[in-house]
């Protein structure tokens, strides 16, 4: 009796030490899809960096450059460390369009043949002195994710299952602020609105809205410079008339006449509302950032036309 307890005692510590054996041999569990080192991706602002962060999942590492909620992007100076990141990527993804020219001076100063690039503007056929502010067009957003997909296939085609996978589950998950656009369209198409910048245009454009506010004062304010005095005078006019069911705010390009043009609109009564030109809070999806904020504007346009 004492021998087989022995040996079933050796027997169960050798099982034992097998297993330890297993577990500490075994490389650490992880959700990849296990074809190699991870793409390194730069983003020049957290908008396109949280999309490609989506469609990458596992396979991709993102760095976006531009994210400070309390800043204007368009002020944005690079440093040392973002000249080491853009050296060392494999993939870089900027907005074009003059909106992150830093970024273009980081590309020309380190030669990276391995490196693939994605200028938004250029995909878009747009150039410097166009309206920047893609990320607002939702047809714009779906040829970017698109460019998006087919660039990270070709970097790693062995992962393109799931890339492709991934690219659907995108596609679905952004239909919920795009389809929220269309609801505006149908209930709202040509109401008058206004707008503190061009940020809004693109996104007022697709909503069917009437964007009102003179082109020459939004142009200006959105390059940082100072409107015609026409044009201000104009848009003045416009809020104390009431003509605008809404007044669309960029809460990261303020000026003292665009606080002056948010008071004309409260005394008159038009509801504010505030967007930004990066994600906020940064640590939302593009689609909730961008959902929270139609959100915002539909309750206001149905506010306004309720107390008609």
């Amino acid at each position: 009796m004492k021998k087989k307890t022995i040996g079933l005692l050796v027997a169960v510590v050798v099982i034992v030490l097998v297993a330890i054996a297993i577990i500490f041999r075994s490389p650490p569990a992880d959700n990849s899809t296990g074809h190699g080192p991870v793409i390194t991706v730069i983003a020049g602002e957290n908008f396109w960096g949280s999309l490609i962060t989506q469609l990458g999942g596992n396979e991709v590492a993102v760095t976006s450059i531009v994210s400070d909620p309390n800043a204007d992007p368009h002020e944005y100076e690079s440093n040392a460390n973002d000249a080491k990141l853009f050296a060392t990527a494999n993939y870089v993804v900027l907005n074009g369009a003059g909106y992150d020219s830093w970024g273009d001076s980081l590309l020309s100063a380190s030669n990276n043949p391995n490196r693939k690039v994605l200028v938004v503007a250029t995909l878009l056929g747009k150039k410097e002195g166009d309206n920047p502010h893609f990320w607002y067009s939702p047809d714009y957003v779906n040829q970017v994710i698109a460019q998006m997909e087919s660039d990270l296939i070709s970097i790693d085609p062995k992962d393109t299952a799931y890339f492709q996978a991934q690219y659907k589950t995108l596609q679905s998950s952004l239909a919920e602020y795009q389809n929220r656009i269309g609801n505006i369209k149908h209930d709202f198409g040509s109401t008058k609105v206004a707008s503190t910048e061009s940020i809004f245009v693109y996104l007022a454009d697709a909503a069917g809205l009437n964007l009102i506010s003179p082109p020459e004062f939004i142009d200006a304010v959105a390059e940082g410079n100072d409107p015609p005095a026409s044009s201000v005078v104009e848009f003045e006019k416009q809020l104390k008339s009431q003509e605008p069911e809404v007044l669309v705010y960029n809460e990261q390009t303020v000026t003292p006449l665009t606080e002056n043009m948010k008071k004309l609109a409260a005394e008159a009564e038009i509801p504010t509302i505030g967007i930004t030109e990066t994600i906020q809070p940064p640590d939302a999806t593009f689609q909730e950032w961008m959902n929270a904020q139609l959100l915002q504007l539909q309750n206001a346009l149905n506010a306004k036309a309720l107390g008609k």
